[in-house]
């Protein structure tokens, strides 16, 4: 039996214009169509006033991850330890359950304002990973690191695969897995994206993102988190809880948010799935 993981069920990316669309949910949590949020801890680390309240109203009430923007583990620069001390203080303060990064670098010398690529290079590989351990080290609780989608691979000398399960084993971290990156990825590069996600540590995936993207064209996907999951992401949603079990599935939207009939209706084919399959646990850490 696989351990345990972090958050259960069915999650919902909170985000600012959803405040006052979900708000009638903190009267009846029990009755919510999702189970755990997830926020950037980057944009509300610096709230404070009627937001900061109407944000303490939601991790009152339900279980909380943490989704981070800038931490940059791949970048050339030292790593932000005065972003990870407030980060660290926001887990703490909120009793937030896990945080998350991407496995992308975001700055050089200042921020790029985007998630660029990491080279999968050997090299790479032992630098990533000594920087994940010493986040790890310093938050002093595992973290989730979330492959990302790329579009180009500049000085590649492994596989995405290769490159992300040899980062995921030699800083011994979890993995946050993301169907719809995986099928971008598919598409934008040419491999299957089910033999992708088979070939993933399923014993490290502390839960899973679902998302919608932008069609730039036949072969060209954007991973934008601006519209709603299609069909081929959710057979592939499917294919994870095949290979892993029912993973906790969080599903993102970043903006053209729907109304509360559309975005619950999404969340709650989410949890039709997961109840099809058999449930796993993960590792706390």
């Amino acid at each position: 039996m696989k351990p345990e993981t972090p958050v259960s069920g069915v999650g919902l990316g909170l985000r600012r214009a959803l405040m006052g669309p979900l708000s009638p949910t903190l009267d009846s949590p029990q009755s919510a169509p999702f189970d755990f949020m997830e926020v950037a801890p980057e944009n509300w680390i610096p709230m404070g006033g009627r937001l900061a309240k109407q944000f303490r109203a939601f991790t009152e009430q339900f279980p909380f991850v943490t989704h981070g923007l800038s931490l940059s583990l791949g970048g050339p620069e030292p790593l932000d330890f005065e972003l990870l001390k407030s980060v660290k203080g926001f887990l703490k303060e909120h009793n937030i359950r896990r945080y998350t990064e991407h496995l992308s670098y975001c700055s050089d010398h200042g921020h790029l304002y985007d998630l660029m690529p990491i080279p999968f290079t050997e090299e790479a590989v032992h630098y990533v990973a000594d920087r994940v351990r010493q986040v790890q080290d310093f938050l002093e609780q595992p973290i989730g690191i979330e492959h990302v989608s790329y579009y180009a691979a500049p000085g590649a000398e492994m596989s995405e695969i290769e490159f992300v399960n040899a980062v995921l084993e030699e800083a011994d971290c979890e993995l946050l897995l993301d169907v719809n990156n995986a099928y971008v990825n598919s598409i934008n590069h040419g491999y299957d994206p089910r033999d992708f996600i088979s070939a993933l540590p399923g014993e490290r995936i502390c839960y899973v993102h679902i998302a919608g993207h932008f069609d730039e064209a036949e072969d060209l996907k954007v991973d934008t988190h601006g519209s709603a999951v299609i069909d081929p992401v959710w057979a592939l949603l499917e294919h994870a809880y095949r290979e892993f079990g029912a993973i906790p599935t969080l599903l993102e939207r970043d903006f053209n948010f729907p109304g509360n009939e559309e975005l619950f209706s999404e969340l709650q084919k989410i949890g039709r799935y997961q109840h099809q399959q058999p449930s796993t646990t993960r590792k706390l850490g």
